[in-house]
């Protein structure tokens, strides 16, 4: 995959930079070589994930202590194959980029040490990505877009609305006040007996599904803004399981058809908000919505932002499902993102000093919405 990201025209130009990043920050195990050269165009030589679903799947959902553990058991090798697949070595490789963040702390660590290790050994810079730069940077990396953009974030660990301005600039317009989408979609699909992971499990029921059947609440549409809120729908799903037990499958396929259908209803609605917040803050500005995270792989969400997007004169970009998952592409692309930026300002970077971080918001200046204590706001 190759693009060209875009720069201002009065930069100088950067010397060619090939990256490799590492991602640990859940159940992927994850390495890539991503290179670009001085006129912007990229390609990733190298992009391999392994992820871990069977070694979850018996528990109906990620065990941290176990994903650490096949963590080290499987980067070194993820590492290496990545080098050969872009058929370098150490030596050839610019800057080593890895996640510090957030994430679940024991696979950050596992990750970034390594990353550590990799880049004192070799004598090259480290750069400490945030893993939800990574997702916000995605589409630069596949679609060259330009600043700024409108990004919705919907993985298991968040859903936020962000304006991405430039690199390190982001400002968060709205987000999830409980669960994360991702994490609804796992909760009720763990409800349902439905697996692991449970976001295509639902997707997959709800296709046979009556979304009409079963009356299910949009949390928060009849409210101001753009705060979002996913734990009252999953307890609405659970209710109403209870009141249809004993459940055939066509019960559990209206059930998943009807939270889909309440999931795409609020995530429209607050993108069309989202988008006219976008306009006034940018007037300027081509207005793109940008999709990511692993929840972007749903179709019934896609369909219904490609609606919203059309109506407001909006451009939807989605990348490719592979890069809206975690995967460490996109890890590389940050690192070679902030090198770039700082490069520009005669600037270097060397972040062997960052620790890893359980949590990291993006935009770190913005009121917490929850989550608190020593390791900080969760968003």
């Amino acid at each position: 995959m190759s693009s060209t990201a875009s720069s201002s025209p009065d930069q100088a130009p950067v010397p060619a930079l090939t990256v490799l990043g590492i991602e640990t920050s859940c159940d992927e195990t994850a390495a890539a070589v991503v290179r670009r050269e001085p006129d912007g165009t990229t390609t990733i030589l190298s992009d391999v994930i392994r992820s871990q679903v069977a070694e979850h799947e018996a528990f109906g959902g990620v065990v941290p202590e176990i994903a650490a553990r096949a963590h080290i058991a499987l980067l070194d090798r993820q590492i290496e194959q990545a080098l050969d697949k872009a058929g370098l070595t150490i030596e050839d490789i610019d800057a080593v980029a890895a996640t510090a963040g957030p994430g679940l702390i024991g696979g950050v660590i596992v990750g970034l040490m390594t990353a550590k290790a990799i880049a004192m050994a070799a004598g090259k810079p480290l750069v400490a990505v945030n893993h939800l730069e990574g997702h916000a940077l995605t589409a630069r990396l596949t679609d060259a877009l330009s600043f700024p953009y409108l990004l919705l974030l919907v993985s298991g660990g968040h859903t936020q609305f962000l304006l991405v301005e430039g690199v390190g600039r982001y400002r968060r317009l709205g987000s999830t006040i409980d669960d994360a989408l991702g994490e609804a979609f796992d909760k009720t699909a763990k409800l349902l007996q439905l697996g692991f992971p449970g976001g295509p499990a639902v997707e997959r029921a709800a296709a046979s599904g009556d979304p009409a059947r079963f009356r299910l609440p949009r949390p928060m549409l009849d409210r101001p803004g753009l705060e979002l809120s996913f734990a009252g729908l999953k307890t609405a799903v659970r209710n109403a399981a209870h009141g249809a037990a004993p459940l055939r499958p066509q019960d559990v396929s209206d059930l998943c058809a009807g939270f889909q259908q309440a999931v795409a209803d609020v995530i429209g609605e607050k993108s069309r908000r989202a988008l006219a917040a976008f306009a006034e803050a940018h007037p300027e500005a081509e207005p793109v919505l940008v999709v990511a995270g692993g929840v972007a792989a749903n179709a019934a969400i896609r369909e219904r932002l490609a609606c919203v997007s059309e109506t407001a004169g909006a451009r939807l970009v989605a990348p490719p499902h592979r890069l809206c998952t975690d995967n460490a592409a996109m890890i590389a692309w940050a690192g070679i993102e902030r090198l770039v930026e700082a490069a520009h300002r005669g600037e270097s970077v060397d972040d062997g000093a960052v620790p890893p971080r359980p949590r990291w918001p993006l935009d770190d200046r913005a009121e917490p919405v929850f989550g608190s204590g020593r390791k900080g706001a969760k968003a």
